[in-house]
């Protein structure tokens, strides 16, 4: 569908954004939760105006949105959407990345040059075997890359450009939004569903190349504050009672060898305690849950409870409070009725020479979210590998496939119309 001889401009696209530092922040309690991001959005506007899209804009909360029109006959064409995210992750710096290209890729470890003790492992990133001979592009060892979603932003766009500038393709209206705050779990909070107008959509911002994810976990945030007795600790025999080690009690009795990120794989979920602040008189432990069903969720808040009830029976002056909030669902639960949006993506892969595999993420996108918000919304491949680290790295050759896959999902949705 995309001719041999034609001019990706996914990679260009990708160097300049990738020098933006969008990071977001987890503690702010602004919307966006950083105000840089709106700097990137508001040049994503300016691209896509350029391209002719005039109805382009960006909205108080940093939303991009833009429509390809239609150039279709037909009239019940469905609406696809594209979707993708400007922030970067809280874990590493995204401030002055310096991409890397590293060309006719060897198949072996790589080493990063401004840092030679971060090394891009094969053997911790094993699809960097099939990479012999590709372009690889990774930051210099002192950023995380961004291309987690970076690499979707200018995939979305280089396909935006092709159905442009190649009117012969048909295609029903194309939907395209760069959400804000994504890696923060916010990415959707003002996300004007009615306004996108879309009937389904496709976050671009999976690693495998092929990839088609249309499950994710089921996610909790779930809260332990510990209370102890503080006094001056000159005159505390008998009295004092520190949080600090009602907490450390309490992690303490957390299993060691299972129910954590670090000793789980695959179906199987988690609890993960990531923040823990607080002094003598209060302490809090903040925990991520995390599983496929809705089941298996309350049966890891009942084990938490119970560990918590445990740890304050042994400290009778003490008191712990249990809080938990509801993230996001299992997007599995809303795509099972709606299986052609899986379909078109199916096929739209085979027929740009790719094997689809169907699988799970060990995570969230926007699109789990927005599935139970009335836009089924799977996520789909764009080549970014060991996103939130400064080993991150994304194929060239993997983000042509993923223009090319977008733009067969486009033009298939309105073949089958």
């Amino acid at each position: 569908m995309i001719p041999s001889d034609y001019q990706f401009t996914c990679v260009p696209r990708f160097l300049t954004y990738v020098k933006y530092d969008t990071q977001s922040d987890e503690n702010s309690e602004t919307f966006p939760s950083t105000e840089k991001q709106k700097i990137l959005g508001a040049d994503l506007v300016k691209e896509l105006l350029e391209m002719g899209l005039t109805d382009a804009e960006m909205d108080e909360n940093g939303y991009v949105m833009a429509t390809i029109p239609a150039n279709s006959s037909k009239a019940d064409v469905p609406v696809v959407g594209f979707i993708a995210h400007m922030d970067t992750s809280p874990d590493v710096t995204g401030e002055n990345v310096k991409p890397v290209l590293h060309e006719n890729y060897d198949a072996k470890d790589i080493v990063l040059p401004a840092d030679n003790s971060i090394v891009i492992t094969v053997t911790d990133n094993p699809d960097l075997a099939g990479k012999a001979g590709e372009t690889i592009i990774t930051a210099d060892g002192t950023t995380l890359l961004g291309a987690d979603n970076k690499a979707g932003i200018a995939e979305i766009f280089d396909a935006a450009h092709f159905l442009l500038t190649h009117p012969e393709v048909k295609h029903g209206a194309v939907r395209i939004c760069i959400t804000p705050d994504e890696e923060v779990g916010q990415g959707t909070k003002f996300f004007d569903v009615e306004k996108f107008n879309a009937t389904y959509a496709y976050t671009v911002d999976g690693e495998q190349l092929g990839s088609i994810e249309n499950e994710t976990f089921c996610a909790d945030s779930l809260t332990v504050v510990f209370e102890g007795v503080s006094i001056h600790p000159g005159f505390a025999k008998d009295k004092l009672l520190n949080s600090v080690k009602m907490a450390a009690r309490f992690i303490e009795k957390l299993p060691k060898d299972a129910l954590s990120p670090e000793t789980t794989e695959k179906k199987e979920g988690y609890v993960h305690p990531h923040g823990i602040t607080g002094g003598v008189e209060t302490t809090t432990v903040k925990f991520l849950l995390r599983a496929f069903t809705t089941e298996e969720l309350r049966e890891q808040e009942a084990f938490i409870r119970r560990l918590v009830d445990e740890t304050a029976a042994e400290f009778p002056k003490g008191k712990a409070t249990v809080k938990v909030e509801e993230s996001y669902r299992n997007m599995r639960y809303v795509l099972d009725e709606h299986p052609h949006v899986l379909d078109v993506a199916k096929e739209a892969m085979q027929r740009v020479g790719l094997t689809p595999e169907i699988g799970s993420i060990r995570g969230g996108t926007d699109g789990a979210r927005l599935s139970y918000m009335g836009l089924p919304c799977p996520n789909i491949f764009a080549g970014e590998h060991s996103f939130h680290s400064k080993r991150e790295w994304v194929s060239i050759q993997d983000m042509e496939k993923a223009v090319r896959t977008i733009v067969a999902i486009a033009a298939l949705f309105e073949e089958k119309a």
